[in-house]
């Protein structure tokens, strides 16, 4: 199965960010992509976090929703929309959520982000609970790829990286991590910890970013990646827009798990 992560420095314009992510899903598609992710935040890096709170949908409605909708029906691919906000009971906070598309447009999965951002060094301050509200289940689906097996897919989103309890909670072939790593962090830690979940995991990851200088001054790591179940990056790119594009080899995977039973080992669970 060919899947493909969309690297995106995403602006403070909503519509803007809307046309490059559809120039990229455009290429990724004509490259032959089955499953493609978009990063976190692609469609808005506001100037402050309430940006989020204005361009919130309902579930299940809304331009942001419909766009990918659209986009997963007219380019026949299972598409992962990183992130959008997304209304809750609080006026004041919204859901940093990941959905999922089917070709036919049909939203087939929703998580909403588990772990809640928060860093603080020196005049570099985040703290996504400001805004937002945590997600609460881990969530999975299946997706029956073109070359006949059924991959499950487990959904997490940035720092959701930080705690392996929650990847081993998923059982999945393939991990998504659609993320907008810092600067800062992402020099030190995200390579590091996409491949480690990859290896404890042995499943393949999918890790799309933002990745460079943004309107708003914030500067994201990129290096969105591939990475197989032995923990070989498989592509990558490291910044700037553009796509990551690679095969998962299902029988390779199998292989793997047979030489190096470890999920069978585990005495915690």
């Amino acid at each position: 199965m060919k899947i493909a992560a969309i690297q995106m420095v995403s602006g403070t314009l909503v519509d803007d960010n809307l046309v490059v992510a559809q120039r990229l899903l455009e290429q990724a598609a004509a490259q032959g992509a089955e499953l493609v992710a978009l990063p976190e935040y692609f469609c808005l890096m506001g100037q402050k976090d309430e940006d989020k709170l204005g361009i919130a949908e309902a579930p299940g409605d809304g331009p942001l929703q419909r766009f990918l909708s659209e986009h997963a029906r007219a380019l026949n691919l299972w598409l992962v929309g990183g992130s959008i906000p997304l209304r809750t009971a609080d006026e004041r906070r919204v859901t940093n959520t990941q959905l999922v598309f089917n070709p036919q447009g049909e939203q087939v999965a929703r998580y909403d982000k588990i772990h809640l951002f928060a860093f603080s060094r020196g005049a570099e301050s985040y703290d996504e609970s400001r805004v937002q509200q945590g997600g609460t289940e881990p969530v999975t689906f299946d997706l029956p790829s073109q070359d006949g097996h059924t991959w499950r897919i487990g959904m997490t989103t940035c720092y959701d990286l930080r705690f392996p309890e929650l990847y081993r909670q998923l059982g999945a072939d393939l991990l998504l991590v659609p993320s907008a790593f810092t600067f800062t962090t992402g020099q030190s830690h995200w390579e590091i910890l996409l491949r480690a979940r990859a290896i404890e995991n042995l499943a393949y990851v999918l890790a799309p970013a933002q990745g460079g200088d943004h309107e708003n001054g914030r500067r994201t790591w990129g290096q969105s990646m591939v990475i197989n179940p032995w923990g070989k990056v498989l592509n990558q790119l490291a910044e700037g827009e553009g796509v990551v594009v690679a095969d998962c080899d299902w029988a390779l995977m199998q292989e793997m798990r047979q030489q190096l039973p470890a999920l069978q080992h585990r005495k915690f669970r």
